[in-house]
């Protein structure tokens, strides 16, 4: 018997905020690192969770997995229901809309949910019961991605993450814009932003990006890649790093969960 659907959807409104190319760098990491699965499954269904007021970033999304996986479909799922409405208009072959939460109203388990700025105004007790539920709902060979970026997308953090929990954690930004790494610090998600502070790994991190970016000065007068590839380089010396050059020539980079997973707090 399959699980019993909630008779509501799980989850609170968000507020909505979105941009055209908002999304533009998890989109192509899926696209680049999850397209083999897709094209593999039988069904490949992408759920753009919480996608906002307006459709533009399930609309992106089809396209961008599309040319990795041309079979690929897209349902954007959204608690709100006039958003749903508002959204219908731009349905077309392989795009729909949905009103839903957390629960996931489909009939099969999609081999990708993306989660971009939904978890931002949750509390951080509440990430894992989140991800547990979605993670849940993933086919075997699936993934869902969890992060948050700014408004136009210059900065952005996510968690990967499959049916058996995180995996990996995921850095990236215009590079152009990049003063230290350290001011991805303000886009971490909400498993991490509170634990940006001495004692944590993720602090242990950014500190040392920092210093790599500053020890790769001399390599700024080739151009902000090269100051970042070399950077990256000296810190995978001592954190593991699991991507290679051609991710960060992207101004990526990608760390195992476990290097950055939270410590756990004393009780009482």
């Amino acid at each position: 018997m399959s699980p019993r659907t909630p008779s509501r959807p799980v989850g609170t409104v968000t507020r909505g905020t979105t941009n055209p190319n908002r999304l533009r760098r998890m989109d192509r990491w899926i696209a680049a690192t999850h397209g083999a699965a897709l094209r593999r499954a039988a069904d490949p269904v992408a759920v753009d969770l919480g996608y906002g007021a307006a459709p533009w970033t399930a609309v992106e999304l089809l396209g961008r997995l599309r040319a990795a996986a041309p079979r690929a479909r897209v349902v954007g799922i959204e608690i709100e229901p006039a958003r749903v409405a508002a959204a219908k208009p731009y349905e077309r072959e392989g795009l729909s809309f949905r009103h839903g939460g957390f629960e996931l109203p489909l009939p099969s388990p999609p081999t990708l949910i993306r989660a971009a700025n939904v978890l931002r105004q949750y509390d951080e007790e509440q990430v894992a019961e989140v991800w547990a539920r979605l993670c849940g709902r993933l086919a075997p060979d699936g993934l869902l991605v969890e992060g948050t970026c700014d408004e136009i997308g210059r900065r952005h953090v996510w968690v990967a993450l499959g049916p058996e929990g995180p995996r990996t954690v995921t850095f990236a930004t215009r590079l152009g814009s990049l003063h230290t790494p350290s001011d991805l610090a303000e886009r971490l998600p909400k498993a991490l932003i509170h634990r940006n502070v001495p004692g944590e790994p993720v602090h242990a991190f950014l500190r040392d990006f920092d210093r790599a970016w500053a020890a790769a000065a001399p390599y700024a007068s080739y151009g902000a890649r090269q100051r970042w590839i070399r950077a990256v380089r000296d810190l995978a010396a001592d954190w593991p790093v699991t991507d290679r050059p051609g991710r960060w020539r992207q101004g990526e980079v990608t760390v195992t969960w476990g290097a950055l997973a939270p410590r756990e707090r004393p009780s009482g």
